[in-house]
């Protein structure tokens, strides 16, 4: 299948299952899901994982579900005070590295919903491994200034950095150092968000994505670096 866009039904059926969230509406419209955003989903992973290869050429991409593609039924066990067990925000991720888990892997991400197209690169949220080597890779002071400087350029170019997600520095690190502000991090990377329509138009959605990701690639190298610092159980 061919990847032109999604569907100008897409957003509104989105809407729906807000409205309508329940397993019972979901599974007696599973054929709109299927038309208006698992297969056009599925193209998309090709057509813009095939892109991104001149990017990266390593970067990995599987239209499927648990791969490129996440699962449109939330697991209500694990997320907290959200109990709708059907998602109304449609997520699409491109990793480089192997690790366990696809999100502890730097990525090109992408959600959209009604409200917004939200683009990123990076890792949003480390689990303690990550987080441990990321705090390594910093100490140098050399490393701090570099991407203090990416980040700096990602904001001048209208990127967000993400929220810092601690007050207190982290053991080895003192107010008196550089760009010490980076420990403060969960997680590292950068974000934008756009217009959620234009996933309806193919050609633009890759072209501005493509431009994006582009920008976005010196910090989602600098995360891939780090993610092979992890150490082995």
């Amino acid at each position: 299948m061919e990847f032109s866009g999604f569907s100008e039904k897409t957003l509104p059926f989105l809407e729906a299952i807000r409205k309508n969230n329940s397993k019972e509406w979901f599974e007696a419209h599973r054929d709109e899901y299927e038309q208006y955003i698992l297969n056009p989903s599925k193209a998309f992973v090709v057509e813009m994982g095939e892109h991104l290869m001149a990017l990266e050429p390593t970067i990995n991409f599987e239209p499927k579900i648990n791969k490129s593609l996440f699962r449109i039924y939330r697991d209500t066990r694990r997320m907290g005070a959200n109990k709708e067990p059907i998602k109304s925000k449609i997520g699409i991720i491109f990793t480089q590295g192997n690790s366990g888990s696809r999100l502890q892997n730097s990525s090109f991400y992408l959600h959209f919903s009604p409200d917004e197209l939200f683009v990123s690169a990076g890792v949003r949220w480390f689990e303690k491994p990550m987080l441990d080597a990321y705090r390594e890779y910093i100490k140098e002071a050399s490393r701090r200034e570099e991407l203090s400087n990416i980040l700096e350029r990602l904001n001048d170019k209208g990127y967000k950095t993400i929220e810092k997600g601690y007050k207190k520095y982290p053991r080895g690190f003192s107010a008196d150092m550089p760009s010490v502000d980076l420990s403060l991090y969960k997680g590292m990377a950068t974000y934008k968000i756009l217009e959620p329509k234009l996933i309806e138009n193919g050609e633009l959605l890759i072209d501005t994505l493509y431009k994006i990701y582009e920008d976005m690639l010196p910090l989602q190298q600098i995360v891939y670096e780090i993610s092979l610092r992890v150490k082995e159980k």
